[in-house]
Formats: structure tokens, sequence, C-alpha cells
């Protein structure tokens, strides 16, 4: 047996309520050990009565919007015209050390393993914060910068496939199976949760006005994972 989360948007209480679920995991790599994992955490999710449509956000989602929502997959503008890059990659390439970072010359890289085999190598030195477009982002509050850059994608991403707000607003919960709150605090199923209760609230655009504008809404609601390490 295992416990994973899975993320509720709740509008009126937090945004977003994690739920640790209990179900049985099966071992392997496989795409198909992986789904039998999904459906038995989903499952085991559904006998709340009030989760009745479960959406996993990972490449290993056997929905067709789970893959596209991946961070690995999920592309994001960026402000010098060079086309966009992955959410993960911006994420881990956005990192600043006390003597090195960010990485921009390496944006352009989508292999999410190649991108924290680079990290990798500086994982032993302090974080000390992000630097993202020409904006400096603090460590606190600790999931910000990673949602901002998910919510803005997702935003992008919706205007291209106007059905998909829709289509994300008819789940009440979300999940990723490769998302272990033991190892790292940051999962792209939250930040689905969050972009679901921001929409439901009809402040979205207003919440990413800009970076300031973000934090304050996060803030004001409530909002905040306390614990937990950045990968």
């Amino acid at each position: 047996m295992a416990e994973r989360p899975i993320f509720i948007p709740t509008p009126a209480a937090g945004l977003v309520e994690e739920r640790s679920v209990e179900f049985e995991f099966f071992n392997g790599f496989s795409l198909t050990q992986k789904q039998r994992s999904i459906a038995s955490l989903h499952d085991a999710a559904q006998t709340a009565p009030d989760i009745h449509q479960i959406l996993e956000v990972s490449r290993k989602s056997p929905n067709q919007n789970g893959p596209q929502l991946s961070a690995f997959n999920l592309d994001l503008s960026i402000g010098n015209g060079d086309g966009p890059i992955t959410v993960e990659a911006a994420y881990q390439l956005s990192k600043v050390f006390p003597k090195h970072g960010p990485f921009p010359h390496m944006y352009k890289i989508r292999d999410g393993r190649e991108i924290k085999k680079f990290i990798h190598q500086y994982n032993h030195d302090t974080l000390t914060g992000f630097h993202f477009n020409g904006q400096d982002w603090d460590l606190e509050p600790k999931t910000a910068f990673y949602d901002w850059l998910y919510l803005n994608a997702m935003r992008e991403l919706a205007r291209e496939k106007t059905e998909l707000d829709d289509t994300l607003l008819s789940f009440n919960a979300f999940t990723d199976i490769e998302f272990n709150p033991k190892k790292s605090v940051n999962c792209q199923a939250r930040a689905c949760a969050l972009y679901v209760s921001l929409l439901k609230l009809n402040i979205l655009s207003d919440a990413l006005a800009d970076a300031s504008s973000f934090i304050t809404t996060l803030t004001q609601h409530g909002y905040a994972v306390a614990q937990g390490k950045l990968l």
C-alpha cells in the first residue's frame, strides 16, 4: 500500500485542499504499471462522496489531457522572442545559487531528464531564489514561482485550446502519480487545482497580471505550502 495526495479545488477555503489517500501501488516503471497505480489511486479516492471526476496530470495519464498538461510537455512563452520552453525547463533553469544560475542558455532543452541531470550538479549548493524573464523570485511563498509558471502556461494553452477551461472545470480533483510529498513540494496536479479555483472565482486574469498580484492573491486566500524540499 502507498499514500499519495489528491488535490481538490476549494475556491472558498484556501483555494486547494490536499487530501492523502491510501491505495494499492503497483511497482514498475512501465506505462501499464503506472496506469494501474493511477486507477487504484482514483478508485480509492472516489470512495469519498465529494470526489467524482479525477484527472491524472502527468505523462502517464490515461486521459488525453493529462500528458499535455505535464510540466515536461506544457509550453510557456518567454520574453526574448526565442520561442516557447517547457514549464519544467523554465522552473529548473531559472534556479539561482550563490555562484551559479540562472541558466537561460539551456532553456531550449525539452528533455526533462537532461535538464534535471544538468541541474543535479548544483544541488549541493544552497538555492537562493529564481530569476525568469527579468524578474527575481524569492523562495517564499514556497510554491509561488512554480505555480506562476504553470498557470501562465495553462492560460496560454487555454487561448489555443478553447475547450480546455470547460474540460478542467468538469473535474473536482487532480493527481500526479509521480509526486511524493515526502521528497518534493512543487506539484503540477496542485497547480491544476489552483488554476480551477481561480477560474471559478473569476480572478485568474487579475491574479496573473504580475508577480505581485499573484502572490497577493495567494496570500489573501490562504494558499500556502509551508514545508517541503524544492525540487
